[in-house]
C-alpha cells in the first residue's frame, strides 16, 4: 500500500505522456481534451467487465506469461466490450486527452472509473473466493 501512490503517478504520468506522443505522431494538438461522450449503464457494465476480466487473467496468469496475455486481453476487450476497454484509470485520464475515436470525454470520466473500481473489487472478491489462502 506503501507505494500505491507512486506506482499511480506513474502510471497516470506514462499514460498522459503517450497520449501527448501519440497526439504529435497524428499531427494533433498535444492536448486536446476529448468530446467523445462515453456514458449510459451498458458503458459502465462493460468497463466492470473489462477491469474485472483484465485483473482475472493478470492474477490467473503465470507472471513471465503475464505481459502477452495482457496485451492479448486488452486487444480482444477492444472489440468485445461496448466501452472499448479502458479496463484502467490512467488509461482512462489518457484517453481523455486526445479528442480522437478512441477519447472519453473528460466529464465522463469518473464514472468509467467508478465502474473500474467495482470490476476491480469483484474480481479481487471472486479471486479470494477461488483461491481461499489455507490456514497455518
Amino acid at each position: 500500500m506503501r507505494a500505491l501512490p507512486a506506482y499511480a503517478a506513474a502510471q497516470v504520468g506514462g499514460g498522459v505522456a503517450g497520449a501527448v506522443l501519440a497526439n504529435v505522431m497524428f499531427r494533433e494538438p498535444i492536448i486536446s481534451l476529448s468530446r467523445h461522450a462515453r456514458t449510459g449503464g451498458d458503458q459502465w457494465l462493460s468497463e466492470v467487465v473489462a477491469t474485472f476480466g483484465l485483473l482475472m487473467v493478470i492474477r490467473g496468469t503465470k507472471p513471465a506469461a503475464a505481459p502477452f496475455a495482457v496485451g492479448a486481453y486488452i486487444s480482444a476487450a477492444y472489440w468485445f466490450t461496448a466501452s472499448t476497454s479502458f479496463a484502467n484509470p490512467a488509461v482512462t485520464i489518457a484517453r481523455a486527452l486526445s479528442d480522437t475515436f478512441a477519447g472519453i470525454r473528460p466529464v465522463d470520466a469518473p464514472a468509467f472509473i467508478a465502474a473500474q473500481i467495482v470490476g476491480a473489487v469483484l474480481a479481487t472478491m471472486t479471486f479470494r473466493w477461488l483461491s481461499p489462502r489455507s490456514a497455518p
